[in-house]
């Protein structure tokens, strides 16, 4: 197995949570840490322990118990939006990976259930502690309580929401570089510009022209 199909295979294996509780940005990045760096294979919470067993199994590591430092193994949880409390900061919009949140500046947000992958990314961002975490799979956690199919959609809304982040940095870049040319455009004119003393200075010549001219048609 080559080095890029061992990433692809480690990836398939996490759950697209992108949560960063490995201490990765995202479980592309945590697959190939595992593969290029030798990463720990139990940073996984969402995955827990049976995610580990599967990572061990793609690398013939030994199975290791999952790192409590990364956090343990729970019921999926659902983001749920206090619409009472809810400012419409945008903050929760920015930090989900995938897109669940809804809503616009300064008015309520709303979570898409069928989104949500329970990363709580949302919840430390909230200035007003108006989102909590309730748990939709009682007494199933872990891989028990995700499937591929989620894990699969998942990733395509990570995806997804990558790609518009980059077009909108795109766009922000060019209107940077828009307004730059422009100040660049005024100052150029602005250096071309006679000052008012030259414009004076000139209406005083041109004056002074006219009336040297008149003098030598004066028989």
């Amino acid at each position: 197995m080559s080095l890029a199909e061992l990433v692809d295979r480690l990836d398939a294996a996490l759950p697209q949570t992108q949560c960063t509780r490995c201490g990765y940005p995202d479980c592309r990045r945590y697959a190939q840490a595992i593969a290029e760096e030798g990463a720990a294979i139990n940073r996984c919470p969402p995955g827990g322990q049976e995610g580990v067993r599967r990572l061990s199994r793609l690398t013939q590591r030994p199975e290791l118990p999952l790192d409590a430092a990364c956090g343990i193994e729970a019921e999926r949880a659902l983001a749920v939006i206090d619409e009472d409390w809810c400012i419409g900061c945008t903050l929760c919009i920015k930090a989900c990976p995938v897109d669940a949140i809804l809503g616009a500046a300064k008015q309520m947000h709303t979570v898409l259930a069928e989104a949500c992958n329970g990363c709580e990314l949302c919840v430390p961002v909230c200035p007003v502690d108006c989102i909590r975490m309730d748990s939709v799979t009682p007494g199933r956690m872990a891989w028990q309580a995700w499937t591929a199919e989620q894990a699969h959609d998942s990733r395509l809304r990570y995806r997804h929401h990558q790609q518009r982040q980059a077009e909108a940095q795109r766009r922000q870049a060019e209107r940077l570089a828009d307004k730059a040319e422009a100040k660049l455009q005024d100052l150029a004119g602005a250096l071309k510009a006679p000052s008012e003393a030259e414009r004076k200075r000139a209406v005083v010549e041109a004056a002074l022209a006219k009336a040297r001219a008149r003098a030598a048609r004066t028989p």
